[in-house]
């Protein structure tokens, strides 16, 4: 596996790469990588002819009071878990490679950004839409590779990439999880182990809502407002759970088919994140 840190080296790799004939596929992170991140490896193998990941930890998408600072950083482990998996190269860039000046330039998808995560981290989304942008145009990838865990953000750079007409596949992978259905996540390690014992909660409270939506109760926010409640007795404190349509995210009503219930609480002060799409079609 080659590592790189410049733009400039980046960009020759994968000129060559092009002139031998190679299709590219594009995994980008933030490291501290788990099974989650290696299936997106994997999977971008399968599919593709050479195949780069990046760690960027990106500051423009955490707000004042985030864990940037404290965010796992596993350069030396993620490298031998690359390595092992078959990357082709690792783009591992500093903040001044990244943003050598200050940036002007924003990008924000309206709409999808304030909605959820969104609503409770403002600037979140425009930070993950800047950084994307810019190393879609470094690495300018065939296939870009995201995991469905992170849905909203899955959507948005979909929505992104249609809107600049970035000549990108977009594909999401499906969430990886523990044996218990916690879904894997870095910060899944600032967990106490009583904590750890109580987070798969978030993910048993969105199949409650999915099987009473599929049992006929069709109040949806009535059926959100019990899973809430029962989060909250289980010791989170709800950001949101939300049932949406897919497409857009948008609150679903009883003519939507193709649902998501999107979910963030905190235990303690880990933030978790979580969803579930399914339909209610031939239910």
């Amino acid at each position: 596996m080659q590592i790189v840190t410049s733009v400039a080296a980046l960009r020759e790799v994968i000129r060559q790469w092009r002139q031998a004939g190679h299709s590219v596929g594009f995994v980008p992170t933030m490291g501290n990588l788990h099974a989650g991140h290696i299936k997106l490896v994997s999977t971008a193998k399968q599919q593709t002819d050479k195949m780069v990941v990046s760690i960027f930890v990106n500051p423009t998408q955490f707000g004042p009071n985030e864990d940037f600072a404290s965010y796992p950083r596993t350069e030396q482990q993620d490298q031998e878990k690359l390595i092992a998996n078959g990357a082709d190269l690792l783009f591992l860039p500093a903040v001044t490679e990244m943003y050598p000046q200050a940036t002007q330039t924003g990008i924000s998808v309206s709409g999808l950004s304030a909605l959820h995560c969104g609503a409770s981290r403002p600037g979140h989304f425009d930070g993950v839409a800047l950084v994307v942008c810019k190393l879609l145009n470094m690495v300018q990838p065939d296939l870009l590779l995201l995991g469905e865990k992170d849905f909203q953000q899955l959507t948005l750079i979909r929505q992104m990439v249609a809107d600049l007409n970035i000549p990108v596949a977009v594909q999401g992978v499906a969430t990886v999880r523990e044996d218990d259905g916690l879904a894997m996540s870095s910060r899944n390690g600032y967990l106490t182990d009583q904590q750890r014992q109580h987070a798969p909660k978030l993910y048993q409270a969105l199949i409650a809502a999915r099987d009473e939506i599929l049992a006929g109760h069709v109040d949806y926010p009535a059926v959100a407002e019990r899973q809430r409640q029962n989060l909250q007795q289980a010791g989170f404190a709800v950001d949101y759970f939300s049932i949406c349509r897919s497409k857009d995210l948008l609150p679903a009503s009883t003519c939507d088919a193709n649902l998501l219930i999107l979910a963030a609480a905190k235990l303690g002060t880990t933030r978790l994140i979580d969803n579930l799409y399914f339909s209610t079609i031939n239910n």
